[in-house]
């Protein structure tokens, strides 16, 4: 019974954790697009890779030497959500004038207390999981799924529920929306099993926190190899999140779309694309055992391709949308076969005494480098082809990123070998 309890209280916990997340990440584009910041939703998007370089580190090391894990993750998520609130509040009291620096420094503090919250969130689980009897390796993943599925809900929500008449996608209601989840989650934390505080100063240092010494791991050709496409690879992590809904919006411009369902609900849509992450994510085990690391690498980079190109084919009516809807498809591949195998990699080829830093390297190069600079470089594409042109071309914005990532694959498949093969 007492394990049966903890796990209901994890689920409950990843439940919030995305969905508090879940409410704006796809959405959010779309708002700014229409309030007249489609060229500052770059920026939006960057800042949660900017902090994601520096705030979980200095929030773990606050969680592992003052304060117990799960009373962290209250005060951040607090922090996120009072934060978030204030944000939605200014841009429902400035109406039509809401300009770029309030609500740009509000999303920014907000965000900055809310990232950290997903690597406290791990530590607290494994803690009660460890505690308990359990494993976590074995025990954990089908509690996180609840994460991906409370990531749809919220979702769904955020598309169907309309305030005064008008969805919440389009509104800053979606920020209350993640702002109140936050605030559930942060009294809801409290109630969480007590973490440790850890009295081992040195082995939870800043650089250990933040992988600097993994650093070293650059001195063997293929890891630094592994790294850098991980980086370049990692740029195309938030360009969906910040631009799809925006993109399937712009359609509505033309009457013959204005009143298709991939315009009406563009969220619902790509809601799709969590719905293969979280069935793709059961493939990974055997795919890296039957094609090893090289080939799921090049499946999740040749995926992003296919991922960018289908949304430049497609169309929002028949039979056009079923590009999307493939589009969609195919992310959880992209996604889950780079990021879970990428871990797996680094779990695998590292000696247990760096195997921590290593992780902190993966995530530092992927989350935080890649996810800023390519959401930059996004913008930057996506200003020049639709923002700032003389004619607006979302498709042409789409086949450059696409073919980013064949570039990407290709590079990769020339320079990377695979460990395994080498060994034999």
């Amino acid at each position: 019974m007492k394990n049966s309890n903890i796990s209901l209280k994890l689920i409950v916990m990843n439940f919030l954790e995305f969905a508090a997340w879940g409410a704006y990440l796809t959405s959010l584009g779309r708002y700014l697009g229409q309030i007249g910041m489609g060229p500052q939703i770059k920026w939006f998007f960057a800042m949660q890779g900017i902090v994601s370089i520096f705030m979980p580190a200095l929030m773990g090391i606050l969680a592992d030497r003052k304060i117990q894990a799960q009373k962290v993750l209250s005060l951040c998520h607090g922090l996120a959500g009072v934060i978030m609130l204030a944000a939605g509040l200014y841009c429902m009291k400035a109406g039509a004038g809401i300009a770029f620096g309030p609500l740009f420094t509000l999303y920014s503090f907000s965000v900055a207390f809310f990232m950290p919250t997903i690597a406290i969130s791990n530590s607290v689980a494994y803690n009660a999981l460890e505690s308990n009897g359990k494993d976590p390796v074995k025990d954990y993943p089908p509690i996180r799924v609840f994460g991906t599925i409370g990531f749809i809900c919220s979702m769904l929500l955020t598309n169907f529920i309309k305030i005064d008449g008008v969805a919440m996608q389009f509104s800053y209601t979606q920020l209350f929306s993640s702002g109140i989840l936050s605030l559930i989650l942060c009294v809801y934390a409290l109630s969480l099993p007590k973490c440790p505080v850890s009295k081992n100063k040195k082995k939870n240092g800043l650089l250990d926190a933040l992988g600097l010494k993994a650093f070293t791991l650059f001195k063997d050709r293929q890891f630094a190899i592994f790294f850098i496409f991980s980086m370049l690879l990692g740029a195309a992590l938030q360009i969906t999140n910040g631009y799809a809904n925006t993109f399937l919006g712009s359609f509505g411009e033309n009457p013959s779309f204005a009143d298709t369902f991939a315009v009406k609900n563009s969220n619902a849509l790509i809601s799709i694309s969590q719905l293969s992450e979280t069935l793709c994510i059961l493939l990974i085990p055997v795919c890296m055992k039957k094609f090893g690391i090289k080939k799921v690498m090049l499946i999740a980079m040749f995926a992003w391709v296919f991922r960018f190109g289908f949304f430049g084919l497609g169309q929002p009516d028949m039979p056009g949308v079923l590009l999307f809807i493939l589009s969609c498809i195919v992310y959880g591949v992209a996604f889950d076969f780079f990021n879970i195998s990428g871990s797996l990699y680094v779990n695998e080829n590292t000696d247990k005494g760096i195997r921590s830093s290593a992780q902190g390297l993966f995530m530092l190069m992927t989350n935080g480098l890649g996810a800023s600079i390519g959401t930059l470089a996004a913008g930057a594409v996506v200003d020049a082809c639709v923002y700032s042109a003389s004619a607006p071309s979302w498709s042409k914005a789409w086949y450059i990123f696409a073919a980013y990532s064949l570039v990407i694959a290709i590079a990769f498949a020339i320079l990377f070998k695979d460990p395994a093969k080498q060994k034999n």
